[in-house]
């Protein structure tokens, strides 16, 4: 086959953060997270230092991360960051056994969870044209 077009190669845009093994629930950090994906970097701060949940710490460290991880491996300006991704996975439960009465026992639960953050910088969202090669292939 002659491939006449050429393909469009996107430049790389994104850089992410990830904290594993954040003991809180995962249903408890989707309700912050929810609230800040999609926004700019800076509305995120904001936002994350404002609400009254647990959860924001934890949040609001990996957005700075993702923020760090941009502007070293970019040269990104925070100015131009977006949160694209935003992201809470179920992680590993550990189990102990709290004794009850008549010689019983209860199990306690603690959960923890996975988020990813991928921040985007919208000034280098851009396409770059890969240089155009003919290349024949026989049919088979």
């Amino acid at each position: 086959m002659l491939d006449r077009y050429p393909t469009l190669k996107k430049k790389k845009t994104e850089v992410y953060a990830l904290g594993r093994h954040i003991s809180l629930s995962a249903d408890k950090a989707r309700r912050v997270v929810d609230q800040i994906r999609g926004r700019s970097y800076e509305e995120t701060l904001m936002i994350l230092e404002l609400m009254p949940y647990r959860a924001c710490y934890p949040i609001f460290k990996l957005v700075y991360s993702a923020a760090a991880n941009a502007s070293y491996n970019m040269g990104s300006n925070e100015a131009n960051l977006i949160i694209s991704k935003a992201e809470v996975n179920g992680g590993t439960t550990s189990k102990k056994l709290k004794p009850r009465a008549r010689g019983r026992s209860y199990a306690i639960k603690r959960s923890t969870c996975h988020i990813t953050i991928v921040v985007k910088d919208i000034s280098l969202d851009e396409y770059e044209e890969k240089p155009l090669f003919y290349s024949i292939t026989k049919p088979r």
